[in-house]
């Protein structure tokens, strides 16, 4: 049957609507497909130009050289020396194990470096570059070069590694550098990636980790095409880093490597301050050790023998050691009642020998008395008990508000690890951390250094050096940053009678100058660089009355550890100070025979800026001056010595 032409006619219509319909549709995707395929080719092609490249081009960081350290005068302290290495990517690698046996074949791999490779093969990301072999020679490096085809993943690399070339001089100083372990990268908000790298070094100690920002610098990056195997074929583009910033310290590395070599064969320390700038000219531990050694990681046994060592090498005693300071301590007493109107200079005291204070017996160090003392005297034979009168009419507040004038018990802001703040008593410390209340007894001890004050060789240095010059002298370590220098130590006025201090000042020059004073042994006879000084002993063990009574035992004659420690501080030139110096000798026994000595050889060393004239040195000692001066001369000038000389 034949259809109606009218519905023909719509059926016809129904068809072209469709037709129409998927047309359009089909353009349309055309059309969107066009689009985007112009978007992905034009629009984003350098965007997928780099996805593409990725599979062969790697971007490597480039770690920064960190900034030198230099002396007062330009000299080396720290420096930065080539260091080949050997290093593997493990992605790259395909089976580590494999090419770390033909690696073997080439190379004398240290077993303890391998296994801490394997763990960080292990742990980081398979793109990260692991130390195999570190310091390697040039003709390892070449004999790895030419095997390359067979080491697939292995890199020969050439790197920047610290180096110390004075060794111990500046160890407790300085400090030294070394890879950041998790400890170090906690104290970090957000680690860059430039600390992850492996064996990067950062500051671990002293000067280098305080001020590791400054050192450190800024990370550069290079690409690099590899190949299938990830072998580098060639570097694309390299941007350089920005090196960290040079530093310049105030200290002089001759008069601190002469200083080292006279402390020799002791457990001691030695500081020497500027006077006008409050430079530090000497900051010295003794003994010392190697800082090298902690570059390229220290072995168990080397660094059990530091540990073990009686001396203590590792501490600064500069500045982290606090002692008693003995009768060096006895300036402070003295000023502090002269400036409360408890004393004036004419007025004596009777030294029998004790003094009998609230049903106790304190003794002088000399058992028969010194007689009528008044302060010069006093000072210059360092009489005990004429400060022990002072202390009872004075007291503790006076005399500690004295202590902190003079810089005592004040943690100086250094660039160092572990500077200390020592100890200026008060009857409110002794009640919060003893739990008692002060006595009388406590002023009496502390009038002459001992009880519960603490002092370092560093606050004693700048205690005589504002002694000498009457100004707020503060010590400063970094002469300049980039070029750029520091503020000066000069410090102000301290404000205290110049009478007072001119008069403590002519007391200390009778301790060095006078034949009855405690250090003439160990004066200066060179007319224009008479020294003034003060020695000190500071008892570590109580005497009991039974041994009084029978004789104290000499320190020569007890243990070491029991045997009271030295201290001895000067300026000098006496009319026009230049240098202020505090030595202390652990252990040594008296002031004037085994710190005194010291300070002065090491005073006249800065005066002279060498070795002085034996005219400098009284008759009688000079030919053992001589002596001295050829062994210390063939030690710190040595540029080979080792501190194992020195333990």
């Amino acid at each position: 049957m034949r259809r109606p032409v009218r519905d023909t006619a719509e059926s016809q219509r129904g068809i072209t609507r469709r037709g129409l319909i998927l047309g359009g549709v089909q353009a349309g995707v055309m059309t969107a497909l066009a689009l985007r395929m112009r978007h992905l080719q034009l629009e984003q092609a350098d965007q997928y130009r780099l996805l593409a490249d990725e599979n062969r081009i790697n971007i490597q960081l480039l770690p920064p050289a960190r900034g030198r350290i230099f002396d007062r005068a330009g000299r080396v302290i720290a420096e930065n020396v080539p260091s080949y290495r050997i290093t593997m990517i493990r992605e790259q690698a395909g089976d580590v194990d494999a090419v770390i046996a033909r690696l073997a074949r080439l190379l004398d791999l240290d077993a303890g470096a391998l296994e801490k490779a394997r763990r960080e093969l292990r742990d980081l990301r398979g793109d990260t570059a692991v130390t195999i072999a570190d310091r390697v020679s040039w003709e390892e490096i070449s004999r790895v070069a030419v095997n390359a085809p067979a080491l697939p993943g292995i890199m020969p690399e050439v790197g920047l590694s610290r180096h110390y070339p004075l060794r111990g001089d500046y160890a407790h100083v300085v400090g030294y550098v070394g890879a950041p372990n998790e400890k170090d990268l906690e104290k970090i908000d957000a680690p860059e990636a430039l600390l992850r790298l492996p064996r990067f070094q950062v500051g671990k100690i002293g000067l280098e980790a305080r001020l590791e920002g400054v050192l450190r610098g800024t990370a550069g990056t290079r690409r690099v095409e590899v190949n299938a195997a990830g072998r580098v074929m060639r570097e694309l583009d390299r941007q350089e880093g920005v090196p960290g910033t040079d530093l310049q310290l105030t200290l002089d590395n001759a008069l601190q490597s002469y200083t080292h070599a006279r402390l020799k064969g002791e457990s001691a320390s030695a500081v020497v301050i500027d006077c006008e700038s409050g430079d530090l000219l000497v900051s010295a531990s003794a003994p010392s050790y190697d800082p090298n050694l902690f570059v390229r990681g220290i072995s168990v046994a080397n660094y059990r023998a530091l540990l073990e060592n009686e001396y203590r090498p590792l501490p600064n005693k500069a500045v982290q050691g606090t002692y008693p300071p003995g009768s060096t301590f006895k300036m402070v007493t003295a000023l502090a009642a002269l400036e409360a109107g408890e004393i004036d200079f004419a007025e004596t005291v009777w030294c029998p020998g004790h003094k009998e204070i609230s049903g106790r017996r304190f003794h002088c160090w000399k058992r028969g008395g010194h007689g009528n003392m008044d302060l010069h005297k006093a000072l210059r034979e360092s009489c005990d008990v004429y400060f022990y009168e002072l202390a009872v009419r004075t007291g503790i507040e006076a005399i500690t508000a004295m202590a902190e004038r003079l810089g005592l018990g004040t943690g100086f802001d250094l660039p160092m690890s572990s500077v200390a703040s020592g100890l200026t008593p008060t009857r409110e410390w002794k009640l919060a951390n003893r739990g008692e209340a002060w006595m009388v007894g406590d002023s009496v001890n502390a009038s002459i250094g001992q009880g519960f004050v603490l002092t370092s060789p560093l606050q004693l240095a700048v205690m005589t050096a504002r002694l000498a010059t009457s100004r707020q002298v503060t010590p400063r370590m970094v002469k300049s940053i980039d070029g750029v220098e520091q503020p000066s130590g000069r410090g102000n006025d301290l404000g205290l009678n110049e009478n007072h201090l001119r008069e403590v000042r002519r007391a200390m020059y009778a301790v060095s100058n006078s034949n009855r004073g405690t250090a003439y042994g160990s004066r200066i006879v060179e007319e224009a660089f008479r020294m003034a000084g003060k020695t000190g002993t500071s008892q570590v063990r109580n005497i009991s009355s039974g041994e009084r009574a029978t004789g104290v035992v000499r320190n020569r004659d007890l243990p070491r550890t029991q045997r009271d420690h030295a201290l001895f501080v000067d300026f000098a030139p006496f009319d026009s100070p230049k240098y202020a110096v505090a030595v202390v000798v652990e252990h040594g026994g008296g002031g004037s025979t085994a710190a005194a000595p010291i300070a002065r050889d090491i005073t006249l060393q800065a005066l002279y800026g060498g070795d002085p004239p034996l005219a400098a040195y009284p008759a009688r000692d000079r030919p053992r001056i001589r002596t001295q001066q050829e062994e210390l001369q063939r030690d710190y000038s040595r540029p080979d010595r080792d501190e194992s000389d020195r333990a």
